[in-house]
């Protein structure tokens, strides 16, 4: 059951009305003439002239109800696997930044496939974070074997679920080859699928030739699939935030319609990456609270078509893990998932308004999710818990500390942090005074050396798929 809900039903049937409006009247900008012909097969109004599909309300609601409302995003090895749509929230990183933060050094430079590997096997080791998605830009490769390696690469260090954007339709077939490959056959990926492809609308309501061809491969290949538009407040949409969601809402329907269009029962998130630009000074603001506010009310427009949402959350505009990061990102991870998004990214590592990343950030931002989860997890109220005889036995005046009731639950009620500091004061400076951040510095080191990777057969696939690069 979501604790926040930002709009009221009232509020949801305006936007959700607002979107009809858009789709009828303006339409989605269509850059392909295919896909123009297969939308007007199936019930569209298509104007050539323009290159726009308009979809009329009765009909594209029919549309949007082939879409599944549950459906799992698969891992590896059955151990984390993630059924969308049962009401539970889940958790994962950021992607494809260009740069990464050298706490050592305190400076930037550019991500390597190396950090791909090592961002997955943090997110391997992080127990909140519920999958991986690739998280860098691989600078050492040609532009043709970027996604075949990072993928790789990522399915070599984490058998958690793998999501990732894709740049064209050759690189989205290279992935989906590998990982049939690695499932043993094209039949048990597609019975389950552990890896999801991103796809984005241009905003405003536009969806590229490229985009399309590979959201149509995606479904008709059984990979699952997000359509996710990211409209900037007071840039590529309304800065009133209503007129942001309305639009957002019209693009992400006109995701899912397209997707059923192409494949009836095609899994699909209902995608949201709104945001704003801070006006005064032209700087796109991630880390803004209208950005968890409207990720929030992205949650109430998906489920009133019973889609799960993917939604976002956790970026922050501060440069390093200080304060700001903080604030920022433990307020807008905490406001959508009681929202209850059932998949949110960008939820770790992210820094700089989604431009860097930093190693030390992931163990952070696994911590601010972990009392997050605690949060939705609520408080457990039964006879057990209520404990009336102990509280009996103990009496006025005594303690619960050895008692087998405080024992039974020491460890299911509360959430005990780490990399967070909870030591008095005279321990902690006869400790050295350690921080989070110095904390976190050290458990990057120490999972980065016991992670080793090398999940896969690596002369298998490199036999198979000679243009994968070693990266250690």
């Amino acid at each position: 059951m979501p604790f926040y809900k930002p709009l009221t039903p009232k509020d949801v049937r305006q936007i959700d009305d607002t979107a009809h409006q858009i789709l009828e009247e303006v339409g989605i900008h269509i850059c392909d003439g295919v896909f123009l012909d297969e939308l007007k097969t199936a019930g569209a109004i298509i104007d050539y002239s323009n290159e726009r599909a308009c979809f009329p309300t009765d009909w594209l609601g029919e549309v949007v109800s082939r879409a599944p409302s549950r459906f799992t995003l698969h891992s590896r090895d059955g151990q984390n696997d993630l059924l969308l749509g049962s009401g539970k929230v889940h958790f994962t990183n950021g992607g494809r930044v260009f740069r990464i933060l050298d706490t050592e050094k305190g400076d930037y430079r550019l991500t390597m496939l190396r950090d791909v590997a090592q961002t997955a096997k943090l997110v391997n080791h992080l127990k909140h974070l519920d999958s991986y998605i690739i998280a860098c830009q691989a600078h050492d490769l040609a532009p043709q074997n970027y996604h075949l390696n990072d993928f790789y690469h990522a399915f070599n260090c984490t058998t958690k679920h793998v999501m990732g954007g894709c740049d064209s339709l050759e690189s989205v077939r290279q992935v989906w080859e590998l990982a049939c490959f690695i499932a043993g056959g094209e039949d048990k990926f597609r019975e389950k699928p552990f890896v999801s492809v991103i796809t984005n609308q241009i905003s405003p309501l536009t969806i590229g030739s490229n985009e399309l061809k590979i959201l149509d491969f995606c479904v008709k290949h059984g990979i699952p699939v997000t359509c996710a538009p990211a409209p900037i407040a007071g840039a590529t949409s309304l800065a009133a935030l209503a007129g942001t969601l309305a639009q957002m809402h019209a693009e992400a329907l006109a995701g899912v319609a397209i997707a059923q269009i192409l494949f009836p029962g095609a899994k699909m998130l209902y995608g949201a990456v709104p945001t704003i630009m801070d006006l005064r000074s032209m700087e796109l603001a991630m880390g803004s609270v209208e950005m968890g506010m409207m990720n929030a009310a992205a949650v109430q427009l998906a489920k009133l078509y019973q889609l799960p949402v993917y939604a976002s959350a956790g970026v922050s505009e501060a440069k390093s893990p200080d304060i700001q990061a903080g604030c920022e990102k433990s307020l807008n991870i905490l406001l959508v998932g009681m929202a209850g998004a059932d998949y949110i990214h960008l939820a770790a590592g992210m820094l700089d308004s989604g431009n860097t990343i930093s190693y030390e950030q992931y163990i952070i931002d696994d911590e601010i999710i972990g009392m997050v989860k605690r949060v939705l997890a609520g408080v457990r109220v039964s006879k057990e818990t209520l404990g009336f005889e102990v509280i009996k036995k103990v009496g006025p005046g005594g303690n619960y500390v050895t008692e087998d009731h405080t024992i039974q639950h020491m460890m299911d009620e509360f959430f005990y942090p780490n990399p967070s500091v909870r030591l008095n004061f005279d321990i902690w400076q006869e400790a050295g005074q350690p921080d989070m951040l110095r904390r976190a510095t050290i458990q990057v080191g120490q999972i980065l050396q016991d992670e080793k990777g090398d999940l896969l057969d690596r002369d298998l696939i490199h036999n198979a798929f000679p243009k994968i690069q070693n990266v250690f």
